[in-house]
């Protein structure tokens, strides 16, 4: 793979979580000679945002282009990652998902604007005097500091998801398609912004989990998004390795795996 795209290969099946950052980074910089270029393998469920910006900011320090494959899924906080990349590779089955960063909460990771859009749920509520006993009890018992991080941890993905593509994905448009208008610094940041907007919307993908595919990001989004079917080698490749991968995986019960050539 790495001899088909010219460039290094990095592999993580993992949710973003602590320590994921550190094995990147480690694995990068063991190489002895770098491409310009790398290209990452990635399958997430999601996780912590912040994980994701210190992986950017460790791909960015070592390469000048960055294109990410999607064999299966990047999630919620995978889907803010993928969104660094210049370039993403999907097929009709791969998918991305709506941006709802997790937080750490009881030793679990929960999803932030399920919360935050419960909360103003029945702050609504409230305020229509329509809320039942039950309502009450439970808007008493929600905690404003965890709801403030909620808050930020959704405004930190989404400034990231904006700051990234109007960087990288956008990087090479320069021209408008139809009327051939030079493209601005502000008419990238608004194209982001709306991108943003719309990945953020629950009440377009109503659950945490659901798929966003290759289709509606290219239709309703208009993003550009590479089709690994134009490369039949190169997605037989991918496919036979990810699989490879995920037995390995499950053979020795490893729910977190980052891979590269002399990295293991």
């Amino acid at each position: 793979m790495e001899e088909m795209l010219d460039a290094d290969g990095l592999t993580i099946i993992s949710p973003m979580q602590q320590g994921v950052e550190h094995r990147a980074k480690i694995a990068i910089e063991a190489r002895q000679d770098r491409r310009d270029n790398l290209f990452v393998i990635i399958d997430t469920p999601g996780g912590v945002v912040e994980v994701v910006e210190r992986i950017v900011r460790v791909f960015r320090q070592h390469y000048a282009e960055v294109q990410f494959i999607v064999p299966d899924k990047a999630m919620s906080a995978g889907t803010v990652l993928v969104m660094s990349g210049d370039h993403i590779l999907m097929d009709y089955h791969s998918c991305l998902g709506p941006i709802d960063p997790q937080l750490v909460l009881d030793n679990r990771l929960v999803p932030a604007l399920s919360y935050l859009t419960q909360y103003e749920k029945l702050i609504a509520k409230s305020e229509n005097e329509s809320l039942s006993t039950a309502e009450l009890v439970l808007l008493q018992k929600l905690d404003l500091a965890e709801l403030h991080q909620f808050e930020l941890a959704r405004d930190l993905s989404i400034e990231l998801l904006k700051q990234w593509l109007a960087s990288y994905k956008f990087k090479d448009w320069t021209t408008t398609e139809t009327r051939r208008k030079a493209v601005t610094k502000q008419m990238k940041e608004d194209r982001a912004s709306e991108i943003a907007r719309k990945l953020s919307d629950q009440t377009r993908w109503l659950t945490h989990g659901r798929g966003i595919d290759m289709k509606t990001l290219r239709d309703e989004l208009d993003l550009k998004i590479d089709d690994l079917n134009d490369r039949p080698d190169l997605k037989h490749a991918v496919w036979d390795y990810f699989w490879f991968m995920r037995d390995h995986m499950a053979g020795n019960g490893n729910e977190s795996f980052v891979h590269a050539i002399n990295f293991f």
